[in-house]
């Protein structure tokens, strides 16, 4: 059975109010063409899990410039003045999570974990309503797994079973989002056959992946 599908197919399964997982580090590595077309369907009341909204235009951007964004869990938004504006106005409720505990989080609920215990942002607002435990004399927060409805991530490479390969960097947060999402669409800047990517290049393996979006949609 082939993944192969269109943007439009694969984005008109994600319904409004769904969680959504997108990889990039302020856009790189992010799938924009899964963006453009949220975008462009009107989806909205989304709960966005991310690093960061880049900036407006760009990326995740576009989806806060669109109101599409309900609820963001991200480790900042520094460089995009509109999520600034828009949490301040109350029109997205933010959580911002230091970067490490995020992708450990995102791990966490991709691997079945109960939690992650991390000294990071103990004493803060960070630790503010969270549970601690007490392990060797030092303080740990306890923090949640994340999981989602939907990923959507970007490769450099894929073939048609559905296994991917990243690129350096864009690497970053997309294999682990996979691994914790219920649905998985991937885009890649190339669709090979079946056996052209070397096994040890596989980072995330077909199986988990449930929609690959076609160089043509």
């Amino acid at each position: 059975m082939s993944k192969l599908c269109s943007c439009a197919c694969a984005v008109e399964s994600i319904t409004d109010g769904s969680s959504v997982m997108i990889g990039g580090f302020m856009g790189g590595g992010s799938p924009h063409r899964l963006i453009d077309e949220l975008v462009r369907q009107g989806k909205k009341d989304l709960t966005i899990i991310a690093n960061d909204t880049a900036r407006p235009g760009f990326g995740i951007g576009k989806l806060v410039d669109a109101g599409a964004l309900k609820r963001l869990i991200a480790s900042h938004i520094g460089l995009n003045p509109e999520t600034q504006k828009r949490m301040i106005a109350e029109e997205i409720e933010v959580e911002l999570v230091p970067q490490g505990t995020l992708a450990e989080r995102i791990r966490a609920g991709g691997t079945g974990l109960g939690g992650v215990l991390t000294a990071t942002g103990v004493g803060t607002v960070v630790a503010d309503g969270k549970p601690t435990l007490e392990l060797d004399g030092e303080t740990y927060l306890v923090e949640t797994p994340l999981k989602a409805d939907f990923a959507l991530i970007h490769a450099l490479r894929a073939d048609l079973f559905g296994n991917l390969q990243y690129q350096l960097t864009a690497r970053n947060f997309n294999p682990s989002m996979a691994l914790a999402a219920t649905t998985v669409v991937a885009e890649a800047a190339e669709i090979v056959p079946v056996g052209m990517i070397p096994p040890d290049h596989v980072e995330t393996v077909g199986v988990i992946v449930d929609h690959l979006i076609s160089r043509e949609a």
